[in-house]
């Protein structure tokens, strides 16, 4: 008989949200300072024009999560592992390097801005800060047991709530958000260049690898159980993961509306720091939003640079044949801890290079859009492998969504090569 994973076992009940699964942990983690701070960054320099990605990005970002976490859930196995043993070794090696790479940049950068927030209200030096945090971060992912860890991260989820609030009290022109709601305006036969970087960072930081690995880690981790396919938590699984990916579309939609309608609309077309963004709300919104704005950025980060960094260590664990587990005791996993140590070091010497914070989290965002299409195709290819997923292989939509999502992604730099 089929077992339910734990938190979904009575998703009906009225207890749901007290119980939604890792799909919830996915979606908030999306919404990381790097995503922020490209969001921000958009909404700053095109107002409402590229309001339209939102809803247009969605159907492709539940798709692929979708996906990871139906293979993770047949398999019982991780994405990493089941790429191991599935396809050539050269795949793995590129694939676990792409992620590791676009991680470590990822964790760097939303360090950075975390330690900037900080600093917003704390006279200290930016080094010493982010060393802090990044301590901070580390001995509670490696310390806590997963069970107790997982709840933390839930109720960071709610740090989101702030750029709702802050959607709520702006001046919005809501006919003009209705406008850029619904029509694209981008002209791909003649784009700019500047217009499809924005679009491969909105892309990225939406569609990012770490999330793909992390989705499938959280089944397997949370779950302790034999694989479960039964269509009931398939079902379960689905609703989980599009409430995550939904309410992480919407925190987007609402940090790019509101920088709309206080940054554009006063003029300031380029954020420079996450200083800035919170700071240049405050006469609009007052100092209501700034704090709100510094929250966010604060939640969002504790929340993701841990599933940054466990990404990591799951991906390359599980490509190195390594025991890999965030229930583990550091004793019983030592390489899988060595990994997210390494990675939070690596995050930390990046940012001796002095790096402008706000900068970093448009460039992580561009390198994880730069990555994703590939990682895109090799997850379409697994979904469709009856020998690996049997009658579970993923349904016509979803392939058809993923497939086309990887080829969208991967076109869009090639369209910048030859931009003007």
């Amino acid at each position: 008989m089929s077992q339910h994973h734990p938190v979904r076992a009575q998703i009906r009940s009225s207890g749901y949200f007290s119980r939604i699964g890792p799909g919830i942990v996915t979606g908030a983690a999306d919404d990381d300072p790097s995503g922020i701070g490209t969001y921000s960054q958009t909404g700053a320099a095109t107002g409402y024009k590229t309001l339209w990605a939102a809803p247009f990005l969605l159907p492709f970002a539940f798709a692929i999560q979708e996906t990871c976490a139906r293979i993770a859930l047949v398999t019982g196995e991780g994405l990493a592992r089941v790429i191991k043993r599935r396809m050539p070794q050269w795949v793995l090696y590129v694939t676990v390097f792409l992620v590791a790479l676009a991680n470590t940049v990822n964790i760097a950068a939303d360090l950075s801005s975390m330690a900037a927030v900080v600093r917003m209200f704390v006279s200290i030096p930016q080094l010493p800060t982010v060393l802090v945090i990044a301590v901070v971060v580390a001995i509670a992912e490696i310390v806590i047991p997963y069970h107790q860890y997982a709840r933390v991260l839930r109720w960071l989820c709610l740090s989101l709530l702030s750029y709702i609030a802050v959607l709520a009290i702006a001046k919005v022109n809501w006919h003009e958000v209705a406008s850029g709601l619904s029509h694209i305006n981008v002209s791909f036969l003649h784009p700019s260049r500047t217009a499809l970087a924005t679009l491969i960072a909105l892309a990225g930081t939406t569609i990012s690898p770490y999330l793909f690995f992390w989705q499938a880690a959280e089944e397997v981790e949370e779950g302790g159980l034999a694989p479960d396919i039964s269509a009931s938590h398939i079902h379960a699984m689905r609703g989980d993961v599009f409430a995550g990916m939904l309410s992480g579309v919407f925190v987007m939609f609402a940090i790019m509306t509101t920088t709309a309608a206080t940054l554009h609309n006063e003029g300031i077309l380029d954020i420079t720091s996450p200083e800035q963004a919170a700071a240049a709300l405050k006469p609009i919104a007052g100092n209501f939003a700034g704090a709100l704005f510094a929250l966010g950025i604060l939640g969002t980060g504790l929340l993701a640079v841990p599933v940054l960094a466990g990404s990591t260590a799951y991906a390359v664990s599980e490509a190195m044949g390594w025991k890999e587990s965030l229930e583990r005791r550091p004793s019983q996993a030592k390489q899988f801890y060595a990994v997210i140590a390494a990675s939070m070091i690596i995050a930390i010497a990046l940012n001796f290079l002095g790096i402008n914070p706000m900068r970093s989290l448009i460039v992580a965002a561009l390198l994880n859009g730069l990555s994703a299409p590939l990682l895109m195709a090799i997850i379409w290819w697994l979904a469709r492998d009856k020998r690996l997923l049997g009658q579970w292989v993923s349904p016509w939509w979803s392939t058809i969504l993923v497939g086309l999502g990887a080829l969208l992604m991967a076109a869009l730099p090639i369209l910048w090569l030859f931009a003007r």
